[in-house]
């Protein structure tokens, strides 16, 4: 049996995801979880995540983001609630989404105590997530039943993604960084 198969209806999902995600912005400390969060730009510097969006500038952005990130979690929470499979919850997810979620579950303590207020658990795990998210995917027909249709602009079908990835892999090649920033031979002790 695949996690397709597993999962529950997406307009089932979609339906509990709204009343999770009404939830947690209602919860007491949500706005300080949204503020640490939104703070923790400083250390958002991933090479091939956010830069796939076109234009990309972290302030203008990222609260746009934070609400993407926070529906992505919430469909992951309503799929984990339902079947109780931490692979059937790791649901297809747009990278720059996902890089937002990063930024949410690394605000572990406030993150903990909002989810066990209302009751649900976040589910993500980098050796399980799945980063190739596809228009017209089980993610994309939750999402749709919850809230419309996904802004284009942050939900970037897989094969684009991985189009502006190599793009961005050779701009970065030109000044010096390998790997899409992973790797570089600058000596700072000669500079």
């Amino acid at each position: 049996m695949t996690t397709d198969t597993l999962r529950p209806p997406a307009g089932t999902v979609a339906r509990r995801a709204t009343e999770i995600l009404t939830a947690i912005k209602a919860d007491p400390e949500y706005r300080a979880f949204e503020t640490a969060t939104l703070e923790y730009s400083s250390d958002w510097e991933c090479f091939t995540g956010f830069p796939v969006i076109s234009q990309w500038h972290l302030e203008k952005d990222a609260p746009a983001l934070l609400e993407e990130g926070l529906r992505a979690l919430v469909l992951k929470a309503a799929v984990y609630e339902m079947t109780g499979d931490e692979h059937a919850a790791e649901i297809p997810v747009a990278v720059p989404v996902d890089e937002m979620s990063h930024a949410m579950i690394a605000q572990p303590q406030l993150l903990a105590r909002i989810t066990a207020r209302v009751g649900v658990s976040v589910i993500h795990q980098t050796d399980q997530e799945h980063t190739d998210y596809r228009h017209g995917d089980y993610t994309h027909a939750a999402y749709i039943a919850a809230w419309g249709e996904p802004p284009e602009r942050y939900w970037i079908s897989h094969e684009e993604t991985e189009r502006r990835r190599a793009h961005l892999a050779t701009r970065y090649a030109s000044i010096g960084l390998r790997r899409s920033g992973r790797e570089h031979s600058i000596d700072f002790a000669t500079v």
